[in-house]
C-alpha cells in the first residue's frame, strides 16, 4: 500500500493520495465524490487557471504578500501547467461543486506541490502551501471565474475567430469563382428568378462576416476578470492592488488584454458575459448549419437532384450503394450545430441561476461555452478546407436549367404586363416549352425583343426601368 499510495491531509483530515500523483486530498476527495460523467476539463481551462494562479504569484510578489523565492517557485510550476506538461494531474469531473472549488483546490494542489519538489522539498510536506501561498489572496469563487473567462476569450482569440476568417476567405474565393455562373434562384425551394453562384456564395460569405462581428463584439464582456474579489466580492484578504496587478500579468501572458471586473459583485454572482458570449457562438452555428444544408441541396443528386456544384469525394458514402458520395463534412458541420444549440441551453439555464452572491453553475458554463468553441472552430477549419475549397460549379448544367425556369416570365412584367405573363408561365409549364417559345409563339415579343428581355444575365443585375 505505502508503495502506490501516500498520506496528504486536508482541514478534514487524512486521505490515501496515488503516490506519484501531485494533486492533494481536497482533489482526492473530488475525484471519489463526483464519479458522474468521467469528462475532466481540457486544455484550455486547464492553461486559464495556470494562468490564472502564475498571475497571483506574480501580483502578490511585487506586493510583498508572498516570499520572493516561494512565488518563484509557484511560478515556474505554473508555467508547467500552462504548457500543459501536467493534463493528467486534472481528474475532477466537470460535474462537481458549482463554484468550481475542486478544480481550484486541484490546481492549487498540483502547483504547490510540484512547486515543493523545484524547491527540493517532498511533495506532499506542504512546504509550499496550496491555500497560504498558491490560492492568496483568492478565493474558489473569483478564481474560476477569472478562469473562465481568459479560456473563454483565448478560445474565441485563438481558435474561433481564425477559423472563421479562413472559412470567410474559402467562401469569398468561391464568390469570385463563380461570378459568371448563372442559375436559378430558389425561393420556398420552389424556382425563382435567376441568381449567380457567386451571388449566392456572397450571402454565404457576409452571413460569416457578420459572425466574427458578432462574436468580436463578446470581447469587452469576457475580458472583465472576477479576481480579487475573493469569496462574495468584497474582496476581503486581497490587498487592494492585487486585481489591477494580477490583470496585468495575465493580459502580458496571454496577449490578451483582460483587466478588473467593473463590478465584483456581479462578476461572481451572475455570468451573463458567458451566456452573452455563447449566444454569438450559437448564431454563428446557425450560419454553419445554414450554410451546409443549402450546399447540401446544391450538390444533391449527382443526377436525379440539383446537382448545380459538384461536391469533393471525401469518402465512400455507403456501405451499399457502390460509387455513392455523401456530403460527410457538410453533415458534421449540421451535427456541431445541434451540439452548440443543446450547449447554449445549458450555459444560458446555468448564467440565469445561482442564488443571491454566486452563481453555483460555472463549472458546466466554462465546459459547454469551451465545447462550442472548439467545435465551432474546428468544424470552420475543416468545411473550409475539405468540403468549400473544392466545390466546383456545374456550368452546363446551370445554364440549360435556368433556361427552363418558369420564373423567368417575371422580366416580361414591365413589357407585357402580368396578366400575360402570367400565362405565357403557365402555358410554358404545361406544353413543356420555354417561356421565351410561349411568348414568341403568342406574339407578345419578337425572337430579338424576347432574347433581350429574357437574358437571364440581365436579371441578376438591378436596372433602372426605362433605360436604353
Amino acid at each position: 500500500m505505502s508503495d502506490e499510495f501516500r498520506t496528504e491531509r486536508d482541514s478534514l483530515g487524512e486521505m490515501q493520495v496515488p503516490a506519484d500523483a501531485y494533486w492533494g486530498a481536497q482533489t482526492q476527495r473530488a475525484v471519489e465524490n463526483f464519479p458522474i460523467s468521467e469528462e475532466t476539463f481540457g486544455r484550455r481551462f486547464v492553461r486559464a487557471l495556470g494562468i490564472v494562479k502564475k498571475a497571483a504569484a506574480q501580483a502578490n510578489e511585487d506586493l510583498g504578500t508572498v516570499e520572493s523565492e516561494t512565488a518563484a517557485y509557484i511560478v515556474e510550476a505554473a508555467d508547467e501547467v500552462i504548457a500543459g506538461e501536467h493534463d493528467d494531474q486534472f481528474p475532477v469531473d466537470v460535474f462537481q461543486t458549482g463554484s468550481g472549488t475542486s478544480s481550484n483546490m486541484n490546481a492549487n494542489e498540483v502547483i504547490a506541490n510540484r512547486a515543493t519538489e523545484l524547491s527540493g522539498g517532498e511533495i506532499g510536506t506542504r512546504a509550499i502551501h496550496p491555500n497560504d501561498h498558491v490560492n492568496y489572496g483568492q478565493s474558489s469563487n473569483d478564481v474560476i471565474p477569472t478562469a473562465m473567462h481568459v479560456a473563454a476569450l483565448e478560445a474565441v482569440e485563438k481558435d474561433v475567430l481564425p477559423a472563421l476568417s479562413t472559412l470567410r476567405d474559402a467562401l469569398a474565393d468561391k464568390e469570385s469563382a463563380f461570378d459568371d455562373v448563372v442559375k436559378t434562384g430558389r425561393t420556398h425551394l420552389q424556382d425563382a428568378t435567376p441568381i449567380t453562384l457567386g451571388q449566392e456564395f456572397s450571402g454565404y460569405r457576409a452571413q460569416v462576416e457578420k459572425g466574427i462581428t458578432r462574436v468580436k463584439h463578446t470581447r469587452d464582456h469576457l475580458s472583465e476578470l472576477a479576481l480579487g474579489g475573493t469569496a462574495v466580492g468584497t474582496g476581503l484578504n486581497t490587498h487592494p492592488e492585487f486585481p489591477a496587478r494580477a490583470a496585468e500579468y495575465i493580459s502580458e501572458e496571454t496577449g490578451i488584454d483582460f483587466r478588473e471586473a467593473d463590478n465584483h459583485f456581479e462578476a461572481q454572482a451572475a455570468h451573463d458575459a458567458m451566456s452573452e458570449a455563447h449566444g454569438a457562438l450559437r448564431t454563428v452555428a446557425g450560419s454553419l448549419n445554414k450554410i451546409a444544408n443549402d450546399l447540401r441541396l446544391l450538390a444533391s443528386g449527382p443526377r436525379n437532384g440539383l446537382g448545380e456544384v459538384d461536391q469533393p469525394e471525401n469518402q465512400p458514402g455507403s456501405s451499399i450503394m457502390p460509387g455513392k458520395i455523401n456530403p460527410v463534412v457538410a453533415e458534421a458541420v449540421n451535427q456541431v450545430h445541434k451540439q452548440v444549440v443543446g450547449n447554449d441551453a445549458a450555459v444560458s439555464a446555468g448564467a440565469a441561476e445561482g442564488q443571491i452572491d454566486l452563481n453555483l453553475y460555472k463549472p458546466v458554463l466554462a465546459n459547454n461555452f469551451l465545447q462550442s468553441a472548439r467545435l465551432i472552430a474546428n468544424g470552420s477549419e475543416v468545411f473550409a478546407e475539405k468540403f468549400v475549397a473544392k466545390l466546383e460549379a456545374d456550368r452546363e448544367h446551370c445554364a440549360e436549367r435556368v433556361q427552363q425556369s418558369m420564373a423567368l416570365a417575371t422580366a416580361l412584367n414591365p413589357a407585357i404586363g402580368y396578366d400575360k405573363a402570367s400565362k405565357v408561365a403557365k402555358q410554358a409549364l404545361a406544353e413543356g416549352k420555354t417561356v421565351k417559345e410561349v411568348v414568341v409563339e403568342e406574339g407578345y415579343l419578337s425572337e430579338a425583343e424576347a432574347d433581350d428581355v429574357l437574358d437571364p444575365a440581365k436579371m441578376t443585375e438591378r436596372v433602372i426601368l426605362g433605360d436604353d
